[in-house]
């Protein structure tokens, strides 16, 4: 019987490629949403191909305008808006899997809806756990979700882990820390003085992988990684310190597991997100994904480097806001939200990035994340802190 998968931010890179190993598997799994925010034209190429049942944008004006396009195409799929429309998308009691891919806080409360009702969770929103990371494992422990990550660095620690790690306690004693791999952006070995000018063309140019906007940035500052720390922390139950971070601009090696015989084992592949994808839909089985199988003739030669932790501080800011708790990593993420969103419009330099996270995390009252309403408090208290000070 075939799954029915939503595919939250259909038009996104994680969105693009996940309906790419969807269509390789039509006898196994069935579109039944996609959402997207704005792009009319990509949504509805994406509906005339799949047929999903749903398709959702966020944004009214665009709904009507996918609705008037399906309907002159002939198409029977039904056109919502809204935010409420993503949290029942995720939520419906026809779909098994629910792909979490929309960039950023706006992700948070489809993804909660999706754990709460006990779906397969292919986590690709690392944000959801960032800003409610105690909820969020929380929701699904109570409800029965399954939650896989999706991100090529979790992905890789998770099928480097042995099979049930988090429901058998003696696991963890076996595990001597994870290796959380990164590229390090397109300014690995900049000084940070030439880091004040660089423009937001340079920073989108990511040298492995082809992602959007935001992602690009967070890349670039590091940021992305801090935050992958974060979520780290809380998919495996481990802390801060029992993670290192590694450059590795190949980015073929996409993390490690050190155990505590002395063991590491790694999982490596192209990078092409299509492969943890194909992961997360069939797991624990495995599929076609359509990746081009690693050569490692081809690549030869990996290299490795520690993180420069004073012209890259972001990694140290993630790290701290885990350990004060609370809603210290909702406010940095909020925080980097709203500085990225600053830099991409040229109104900051990409230093003041970190700069202004910086600066919030030290102004903000930390309360404890018990609630959903404390934690989006947290999260539009940051984005006006921020905003003003761009504006000022």
């Amino acid at each position: 019987m075939r799954q029915n998968v939503t595919v939250l931010g259909a038009t996104g890179s994680i969105g693009k490629s996940t309906l790419d190993v969807l269509a390789r598997h039509a006898d196994a799994f069935k579109v039944f949403a996609l959402s997207a925010n704005t792009q009319v034209d990509m949504l509805f190429e994406q509906c005339i191909q799949h047929q999903p049942t749903y398709a959702v944008m966020v944004d009214a004006t665009c709904a009507a305008q996918l609705s008037d396009k399906l309907k002159q195409a002939g198409s029977a799929v039904e056109v919502l808006s809204g935010e409420q429309a993503l949290i029942d998308i995720a939520s419906d009691t026809e779909v098994d899997q629910v792909m979490a891919a929309i960039v950023g806080a706006a992700g948070l409360l489809p993804t909660l809806a999706a754990a709460k009702t006990g779906k397969r969770v292919l986590l690709a929103n690392k944000e959801a756990l960032v800003m409610s990371g105690q909820l969020f494992m929380q929701a699904v422990h109570d409800h029965g979700a399954e939650l896989l990550p999706i991100d090529s660095e979790h992905n890789a620690i998770f099928q480097s882990l042995p099979l049930g790690y988090g429901q058998d306690p003696s696991y963890q004693q076996q595990i001597e820390k994870i290796l959380l791999t990164a590229s390090g952006g397109p300014f690995r070995g900049w000084q940070f003085d030439a880091l004040s000018k660089v423009t937001p063309k340079q920073a989108v140019k990511h040298p492995n992988w082809s992602m959007g906007q935001k992602i690009s940035v967070d890349s670039a500052t590091l940021m992305n990684k801090g935050l992958e720390l974060i979520e780290a922390c809380w998919l495996f139950d481990v802390a801060p310190k029992q993670i290192e971070v590694v450059v590795h601009p190949e980015s073929i090696i996409h993390s490690l597991v050190q155990y505590v015989d002395g063991s590491v084992i790694c999982q490596m592949g192209n990078p092409d997100m299509r492969t943890p994808i194909a992961y997360g839909l069939a797991w624990p089985e495995r599929i076609h994904s359509g990746v081009k199988p690693l050569n490692l003739f081809e690549v030869a030669q990996l290299n490795f480097e520690t993180p420069d932790h004073q012209t890259f501080p972001a990694l140290k800011l993630a790290a701290q806001a885990f350990e004060t708790g609370g809603t210290a990593a909702t406010v940095l993420n909020a925080a980097n939200e709203i500085a990225v969103a600053g830099f991409l419009r040229e109104q900051i330099a990409f230093t003041s990035i970190s700069d202004l996270i910086d600066e919030t995390l030290n102004a903000c009252t930390i309360e404890a994340a018990d609630s959903l309403e404390v934690i989006l408090q947290a999260d539009a208290w940051a984005r006006r802190f921020v905003e003003e000070r761009i504006q000022s």
